[in-house]
């Protein structure tokens, strides 16, 4: 039996981040993971689906090059190169974090890591063979999440896809039906819209985006529909039938059947949590809801056993479990002014076209938690960058407690949104007021002035607009 201070079950960006952490506080780690270090997220999800991204980005440039003085002649696009590129670059990313294991001391173990009760973990390898037995005071399960299927819509890696086969077409299907409208959803519709396919975009709940402010997700389904996507709320797929090469879609909207057929359906509603064959019931751990239940410092029912990142609730981002892993090791390690997660101050980003980012309170969340707020809006149409980059067509909304001035929430659509966001992000976690924001000076000319506007708009003091 070896023995460590830390067993992290688990490489993806919570358990990696994590063991680098740790190791960095002096402890002996073990990193077990069972295919590809790096996870779902630099393997299968954040990462390549960025790249893929970026070539519909290009794609659309390209598009409207004469809108910037400039003749494009036999413009075509090879979809063979374009995933390669991106699996090319989740193939380097993941050399990378090998590299950082080597170069943090952390002992890595490729296979399938199981509890088998207090401070000890079996791992086999794919054939279930047992290759070794751990032992630590402290083990993190960092085991993530895998896709939600629906009973009758389940995906056969051939017409029906989950993100896996959606990343990897190996031709453009005409016409694309993506079930879900959250970030996964959107991000591969707008991908394939952006390359010529017809897309239909059915969510269940009253608009698309749900979790986003309601101005912002109203705002973006007006963009996704100009950029010719189909999108159907308050609607169920019911059901589908599979010809050799077609997908038929039965769609019910206020009790109404209508159906539409397609060459390739994306399922993307939602993860299930990987808590399956981990050895739990060897442990105190509770499920609930389908997750590992836990306190403000990742621990479980069961002393010395951890859990971070999807496995736990949500929301389930790559980004807080990466700081929540860094938050249990260092309370482990006994770290001074450790502080827990503030879920709040975790922002959220679709990179769709146009993006979506936010972080904090919706106005409607605010004003149902009792906050009087005040609430500032500005357009990109009031933005000399946004005019000059040719992308006009966004909006940031700010919304503030009316009585002390705190920054409750930010919320933004639009060109490069996904990178101004932690500016607000940065001022939550300072306890920023409306005070510091609008005497901050932001560069000019830059699409984040429109993040100073929208906090002047909500005191009255807006100026280009």
């Amino acid at each position: 039996m070896t023995t460590s201070d830390l067993i992290i079950i688990g490489g993806g960006p919570g358990g990696y981040v994590t063991a680098i952490r740790a190791s960095q506080l002096g402890m002996k780690v073990t990193l077990i993971e069972r295919e590809h270090l790096g996870g779902i997220c630099l393997n299968w999800g954040c990462i390549p689906t960025k790249a893929l991204l970026k070539s519909a980005e290009v794609v659309t440039t390209i598009k409207h090059a004469g809108a910037y003085g400039i003749t494009v002649k036999d413009f075509s696009f090879d979809l063979k190169k374009i995933v390669e590129r991106s699996r090319a670059v989740s193939s380097q990313l993941s050399a990378g974090v090998k590299h950082l294991m080597n170069k943090n001391k952390v002992e890595v173990i490729e296979g399938t890591g199981k509890l088998l009760g207090k401070g000890k973990v079996e791992v086999t390898d794919k054939s279930g063979k047992k290759i070794a037995e751990l032992a630590a005071k402290h083990i993190i399960v960092a085991t993530g999440a895998r896709p939600r299927i629906l009973p009758g819509l389940e995906p056969d890696g051939k017409l029906v896809w989950t993100y896996k086969e959606a990343m990897v077409p190996e031709t453009l299907p005409k016409s694309l039906l993506v079930v879900g409208s959250g970030a996964i959803g959107i991000e591969f519709a707008s991908f394939y819209n952006a390359l010529g396919s017809n897309v239909t975009v059915v969510e269940v709940m009253d608009r698309v985006m749900p979790v986003e402010d309601v101005e912002i997700s109203a705002f973006a389904h007006k963009a996704l529909e100009k950029r010719g996507l189909k999108i159907i709320t308050k609607a169920i797929v019911k059901r589908l039938d599979k010809t050799k090469d077609r997908v038929t879609a039965t769609i019910e909207k206020e009790g109404k059947s209508t159906q539409a057929s397609f060459d390739r359906v994306i399922m993307a509603v939602g993860i299930v949590a990987n808590i399956e064959n981990i050895g739990l019931e060897n442990t105190k751990a509770v499920i609930e809801k389908g997750h590992i239940k836990v306190d403000e410092w990742s621990s479980t029912a069961e002393p010395g056993l951890y859990a971070i990142g999807d496995v736990t609730a949500p929301p389930w981002l790559a980004h807080k479990a990466s700081h929540e892993g860094t938050i249990c090791v260092e309370k482990i390690a006994g770290v001074k002014d450790v502080h827990p997660l503030d879920l709040g101050n975790i922002p959220g980003c679709t990179y769709c076209t146009p993006q979506v980012a936010s972080v904090g309170m919706t106005e409607a969340k605010a004003k149902s938690a009792g906050y009087d707020v005040r609430v500032g809006r500005f357009s990109f149409l009031g933005n000399g960058k946004a005019i000059a980059m040719g992308e006009p067509e966004g909006m940031i909304k700010t919304v503030f407690d009316a009585k002390t001035g705190e920054l409750l929430g930010a919320h933004m659509v639009g060109s490069e949104v996904t990178e101004m966001i932690q500016g607000f992000t940065v001022g939550r976690a300072l306890e920023t007021t409306e005070a510091e924001l609008m005497h901050t000076v932001f560069p000019h000319p830059t699409i984040s002035e429109s993040m100073h506007e929208a906090v002047l708009d909500a005191y009255g003091r807006v100026v280009h607009m």
